[in-house]
């Protein structure tokens, strides 16, 4: 297999949008809560555009270490070819920002280290609760 630091970032992005995704849902649960349609709900929260933006801007900020801090600016630059689709409900910067986000969150995933991913998505989740609290 390629090793993360030569992939491509949408690949490293494919990736960590599929780690981070599990992350929400167990966080979620942990939660408590049980039904299917809060759960959903919840984990919108976590999961838009709009929120992975705000996360990786914050991480951005002496969270990351610069090979991470590398990656998400490699994804968040990323050209994006006509055909893709930008994320529902995200304007094109956020979109770009998000991508970041899940590059790094893959990048980190595919480099084995467990305990950075959890560091870095424990982070990110208190950066958007912090957030959410704020609106409350």
């Amino acid at each position: 297999m390629i090793s993360p630091k030569e992939m491509n970032t949408v690949t490293l992005a494919y990736m960590g949008d599929a780690v981070y995704e599990v992350f929400v849902r167990k966080h979620i649960m942990e939660k408590g809560l049980v039904k299917v349609d809060l759960l959903h709900k919840s984990a919108i929260t976590y999961v838009r555009a709009k929120s992975q933006a705000l996360a990786l801007r914050c991480l951005m900020e002496g969270f990351l270490s610069e090979e991470e801090q590398s990656v998400g600016r490699r994804g968040r630059n990323h050209k994006v070819n006509a055909s893709k689709k930008i994320k529902k409900n995200a304007n094109p910067m956020e979109d770009k920002w998000a991508t970041g986000f899940e590059a790094v969150i893959g990048y980190i995933y595919l480099t084995g280290n467990e305990e950075r991913l959890r560091e870095v998505i424990y982070k990110t989740f208190e950066i958007i609760e912090s957030e959410e609290e704020k609106k409350l």
